[in-house]
């Protein structure tokens, strides 16, 4: 057996044939968790990966990512292949062997906007009811202030038995991105940081920022969620406000970029799959009584995003002559990045949701994701582009695919059911275009259609 971690000194980690020595437990494999996966296993770092969801760790185990052909899936396909990257659906065994518990559990938001710590409460619980002695747990996903040393802290103590700083160590970290972006490290008893450094200094391109005061660097987190959130909600008022004046959005961002007044945004609504993260921040403010007008403001604009998109899909049917009752509307693009397979966009199970309420019959295509991966998560899932659009009153572009950039308007016109609408998030159809073709279009921030 290795010696146990918190007994190691940094240099003790300090080449991929030390780190070889020791396993990595990756507690939830979602994209964040298949990240942090590759990522120690690139450093050489033996991993075992665990999900509560079988269907997750099967598809590990074949060397499948949430971002089909993407650089994270070719790497994560060949430490599999070396027996670098195992699974294991048991996590009692999975924690016991293992040196490291790197936990990407996330907290939840229910549908009053409360903040649940039960999930990964619970989980830690498991994880100390089987934790060994001298092990680092890590916490990678954002947290409420103070919840690393509260919650999560009483929850291993108790559970294991065991004290934090003598005898197993906790830190925080949360990281999403394999990009050359700087990553907080956190940890209150000295060793813990100490080693966390020398764990994560081989995976991290842009270096650490090191502390510590873990309530500090939980909220640094909290404040760079916030900052993305209020900019986001920016960038939708603006779009909303280009559609009201008749003007391009993205003809205004061009203009911008590189200039001056840059925005330094992508898209408008890009980030809509992290919207419940803001909300630990506004939870812990509420607690203390204290009120943050601007970012409570940002994510009502947010939230309220998905009713303006229902409205667009509902002005362009009535430009048909149509309601959204009854209306056949096809749903395209689902991956939250074009032209990969990645985790799928909340927007789109939203606007689903939203249109099926209103009476709406649904498609939904998706060239990078297969019927069984989506039935259980959007409905009437179709396998081919000709399925989906195939009697159509409406289509409504969510992913800017290269597929669906290529759409041949005259040819889609005779696929869908006359007079049909387009309604193109992405802002990959150029209205004159589709308008000369005969569709109704509409766009989010275009607000040059004539019809």
């Amino acid at each position: 057996m290795s010696q146990p971690l918190i007994s190691l000194r940094p240099e003790d980690l300090d080449s991929a044939e030390k780190r070889g020595k020791y396993t990595v437990c990756v507690v939830g494999c979602g994209h964040d968790g298949i990240l942090h996966a590759v990522l120690f296993a690139d450093a050489g770092f033996k991993v075992i990966g665990y999900d509560s969801n079988q269907t997750v760790l099967d598809r590990i185990a074949k060397g499948k990512a949430s971002s089909s052909g993407s650089d994270i899936e070719i790497r994560l396909k060949n430490h599999v292949k070396t027996g670098r990257v195992n699974t294991l659906n048991d996590l009692k065994n999975a924690v016991s062997v293992s040196d490291i518990i790197a936990v990407t559990i996330p907290a939840k938001v229910d549908t009053k906007k409360k903040v649940d710590y039960s999930n990964l409460e619970n989980m830690c619980k498991r994880i100390g009811s089987s934790l060994r002695l001298g092990t680092l747990v890590m916490i990678m996903k954002p947290t409420g202030v103070g919840i690393t040393e509260g919650i999560i802290r009483e929850a291993l103590e108790n559970s294991s038995g065991l004290k934090l700083g003598a005898d197993f160590g906790l830190s925080y970290s949360p990281f999403t991105s394999a990009s050359v972006l700087r990553r907080i490290v956190a940890a209150t008893d000295k060793n813990s940081l100490n080693l966390s450094i020398a764990v994560l200094e081989p995976l991290t391109k842009g270096g650490l920022a090191t502390t510590g005061n873990v309530k500090a660097a939980e909220m640094a987190v909290l404040f760079g969620v916030q900052k993305a959130d209020v900019s986001l909600a920016l960038e939708s008022e603006l779009a909303i406000l280009c559609e009201k004046l008749g003007t391009d959005y993205l003809e205004v961002l061009d203009l911008l970029r590189g200039s001056q007044y840059d925005l330094s945004s992508s898209r408008a609504f890009s980030g809509g799959n992290a919207r419940e993260e803001p909300y630990l921040l506004l939870a812990d403010v509420e607690n203390l009584n204290v009120k943050l007008r601007i970012p409570a403001i940002a994510r009502e604009t947010n939230e309220q995003m998905v009713k303006h998109l229902t409205n667009l899909v509902k002005d362009a049917l009535r430009g048909c002559g149509k309601a959204v009752r009854r209306a056949r509307i096809a749903l395209l693009g689902v991956s939250q990045t074009p032209n990969v397979k990645n985790h799928p966009k909340r927007i789109v199970k939203d606007v689903a949701q939203s249109l099926i309420a209103r009476g709406a019959r649904i498609s939904v295509y998706d060239p990078y994701f297969s019927e069984s991966e989506m039935s259980d998560i959007l409905p009437n899932f179709k396998k081919n582009l000709t399925e989906a659009v195939e009697g159509a009153d409406c289509i409504v572009i969510l992913t800017g695919h290269d597929q669906f950039k290529r759409l041949g308007l005259g040819k889609l016109k005779m696929t869908m059911k006359k007079p049909a609408a387009i309604v193109d998030f992405e802002g990959i159809i150029e209205p004159d275009k589709a308008e000369k073709e005969g569709f109704i279009y509409r766009g989010l921030g275009r607000g040059v259609w004539t019809k």
